[in-house]
């Protein structure tokens, strides 16, 4: 599998940060879609609706196929699986990290409580 840099892993969280790109993709998961087509859904121009393609094109989330007058989208799956695997990394770092603090102030309330007792 081949590694996103950090700047393409940007690219990508950037695409990802948007409502209407993330409904885009969902769509395409269903298979190709016209730019007409996905564009659909939505109350926005045309114009609009190709602007969030191109960001979600340059992210290397989806890749464009013109057949004559007509664009039509196709899924990249790599990019977000890329963002995905990052995503289960740093979930699994923070719940380990949480995970020893939590169980360093359980030991040390557990400690501070005995002491309390043996004080009385």
């Amino acid at each position: 599998m081949v590694e996103l840099s950090a700047l393409d892993m940007s690219t990508v969280f950037h695409a990802l940060g948007d409502a209407t790109r993330r409904r885009m993709l969902y769509d395409l998961s269903g298979g190709s879609r016209t730019v007409g087509r996905l564009a659909e859904p939505f109350t926005i121009s045309l114009a609009a609706a190709s602007k969030h393609i191109k960001t979600l094109e340059n992210a290397g989330l989806i890749r464009r196929e013109v057949q004559g007058r007509t664009h039509v989208c196709h899924l990249e799956t790599a990019p977000r699986e890329q963002a995905h695997g990052w995503l289960v990394f740093y979930r699994q770092f923070w719940t380990e990290r949480l995970d020893a603090l939590h169980d360093l102030l359980a030991d040390d309330t557990h400690s501070k409580v005995e002491a309390d007792i043996r004080e009385k």
